[in-house]
């Protein structure tokens, strides 16, 4: 059996169990596993990532600096837009199939016993997300790696990532989604996200609204931790587009970092940069000494965050984001406007059913010209029908298209038929790992074919 085959085989085994929707506050099923593998996430330090949004845009960040800083990497983040070991980042690049392979034969037995030990209490088996966390963190370990940039699933105190101990908690812009297992307002959500906090450790957070900021304080007063937020110790200090992305100046807890050049789109992406720099300062450097400049040039510089405003096609110019809240996808509406100089956008627009669709067809509505209902390919996904009403509603032109390669050609073509119309496709990850896949097996970068 090739090494594909072996990692394949392992996806397959990890689908047959509960999915990543399914969530249990549990965290303890995760850690009797780790326990018995003699706790491979103790191996390696470690850096903590939560927020509703900007999550893996700031993982990628934080372990880019990282690795400029000549340490090796590891990175998990979810979910992938193709394949599952995009998941998991071994100093940049997924994980070898072979790699996954052996770590899933090493966890083996130890699942079994677990799994028998959760019958017999007449709990459910271990899942997906909780397995494929084991699996990371055995992974890293075996590389080995010397830092490990963790992003939760959901949430923060009891997701199955937080048998780590952070030594920098990092905390992005926290606002109102999963309401039903995380809270119902975002003091509640901030409550849950910031049990990431450790014992100790550094706390880095994005700006936050008062009550969510208050909830962070209150967690890392609760465990000495310390904690710094964007916009009071550290910030941007400038930016302003560049050919590709944008040129921006951070101000650090420890230092000054002019003129970076960061190769992604949006104010978001921005702030997600900064906030990204105070934790590698937490983490390598200390309050009064800052990083070198040069190396957190070579960092940023070397960003990549697949799915998050990449640009898919031209002549007519694509783009797709993985916008799919009414936050992230009012974040998008924002960097289309700052970073791209085009009269008319179509948003191609497929959400999935436990997703706020009304909010984000708000967000976007300002910005859209036209909207190409469809759906994901999930069977979770909304009806294109209800996506179309919503955007009729706001009287914007709309047509509907029952898959992507449908809404996507109808996009294109309606694109290359005006003048200074481009197109964005957004409202759900699985669609953005769509697209991606389709363009590059249509050749979008070739130009409009009709």
């Amino acid at each position: 059996m090739t090494d594909q085959a072996r990692a394949d085989a392992v996806y397959t085994a990890l689908l047959q169990r509960q999915g990543e929707q399914w969530v249990q506050p549990r965290v303890e099923r995760t850690r009797r596993v780790l326990e018995l593998l003699d706790d491979p996430q103790r191996t390696y330090r470690v850096v903590h990532v939560t927020g509703t949004n900007g999550k893996t845009s700031t993982s990628r960040m934080i372990e880019s600096l990282v690795r400029a800083h000549g340490l090796r990497t590891g990175l998990f983040t979810s979910p992938h837009l193709e394949r599952f070991t995009e998941r998991i980042l071994i100093d940049g690049e997924p994980i070898a199939d072979a790699a996954v392979a052996d770590a899933w034969e090493e966890i083996a037995p130890f699942v079994d016993l677990v799994d028998a030990e959760l019958a017999a209490a007449d709990d459910a088996p271990l899942t997906f997300f909780e397995l494929l966390t084991v699996l990371a963190f055995v992974a890293f370990s075996d590389a080995p790696v010397d830092v490990a940039v963790v992003e939760v699933g959901m949430g923060g105190s009891w997701d199955s990532t937080n048998t780590a101990d952070g030594d920098v908690a990092v905390i992005g812009p926290v606002a109102l989604d999963h309401a039903d297992r995380l809270g119902e307002t975002i003091g509640e959500i901030a409550a849950v996200k910031a049990g990431i906090i450790k014992p100790g450790a550094a706390v880095v957070s994005a700006v936050q609204t008062p009550e969510a900021a208050a909830q962070i304080r209150a967690r890392a007063a609760e465990v000495a931790a310390t904690v710094g937020f964007a916009g009071d110790e550290f910030g941007l200090s400038g930016h302003s587009l560049a050919v590709g992305g944008q040129q921006i100046s951070v101000r650090g807890r420890a230092g000054e970092y002019p003129e970076l050049y960061l190769p992604l789109y949006g104010s978001h992406q921005a702030e997600n940069a900064a906030l990204a720099v105070a934790a590698v300062e937490a983490l390598i450097g200390a309050e009064d000494q800052a990083l070198h400049p040069e190396v957190v040039a070579d960092g940023l510089g070397a960003v990549t965050s697949p799915g998050r405003l990449q640009l898919l096609g031209i002549s007519p110019t694509v783009l797709v984001d993985s916008a799919h809240n009414p936050h992230g996808a009012a974040a998008l509406a924002a960097a289309l406007r700052e970073s791209f100089d085009f009269d008319e956008w179509g948003v191609v627009l497929g959400v999935l059913g436990d997703k706020d669709a009304a909010g984000i067809v708000d967000a976007l509505a300002p910005v859209a010209a036209h909207v190409f209902a469809t759906a994901p390919d999930s069977e979770r996904a909304s009806d294109p029908t209800l996506v179309a009403d919503l955007a009729e509603e706001h009287g914007l032109g709309v047509t509907e298209h029952r898959d992507l390669v449908e809404a996507a050609e109808a996009a294109r073509e309606w694109a290359a038929d005006g003048e200074r119309r481009a197109v964005v496709i957004a409202g759900s990850v699985v669609l953005a790992g769509e697209a991606i896949a389709l363009a590059a097996a249509e050749d979008w970068k070739s130009g409009w074919q009709a």
